[in-house]
């Protein structure tokens, strides 16, 4: 599940929502209210159960060395990978989540130094109702993205964010403890 042009998307498993209002999230990190959506790059990293916790990483062209993509993100392996743990495998089979479309010039870029998200200050409504994103394992396959299942993800978020690799981790607070 992808944009077209002209549009963000809005991921939930709330097939209802009729506008989306501004507000501070409860993990925010900002005092803004915004109302949050995602671009066609930074949809894959939305195809999960909300409170998933994910450690993605991705090759970055000039950046990443050969070492790291082959130790990270495997060697023939494409350049993305996503990382989930076991405990969520039956949720990310299960789950079905929606796709709200939103109109892009409602919003502007949000984070530094490269954008990661969309976020608008105004109400927004939806331009149609949601659609189902559909299995979210096959989505990751017709991505050409890698889907890991991991015992514990820290000590993948570990060779992560100490490598060449372009990242992001999304509710890691909802990973299971580190083991050591």
């Amino acid at each position: 599940m992808r944009t077209d042009a002209g549009q963000v998307l809005h991921f939930s498993e709330d097939p209802g929502i009729r506008a989306f209002v501004p507000h501070v999230a409860a993990t925010a990190r900002q005092p803004e209210a915004y109302v949050w959506a995602v671009d066609h790059e930074q949809a894959p990293a939305y195809w999960f159960p909300r409170q998933c916790p994910r450690a993605m990483a991705w090759v970055r062209p000039g950046v990443t060395t050969g070492a790291d993509r082959d130790r990270i993100i495997g060697a023939g392996c494409g350049t993305r990978v996503h990382a989930i743990e076991y405990a969520w495998l039956d949720a990310v089979r299960t789950t079905t989540l929606y796709a709200y479309r939103l109109p892009a010039d409602r919003f502007r870029p949000f984070g530094e130094p490269c954008p990661h998200a969309w976020v608008a200050t105004d109400p927004v409504e939806p331009l149609g109702p949601p659609e189902p994103v559909g299995d979210l394992i096959a989505c990751h396959a017709a991505a050409g993205i890698q889907l890991r299942i991991l015992d514990n993800l820290w000590p993948f978020w570990d060779q992560v964010t100490a490598g060449t690799v372009g990242f992001s981790g999304i509710r890691l607070r909802n990973a299971q403890p580190r083991l050591f």
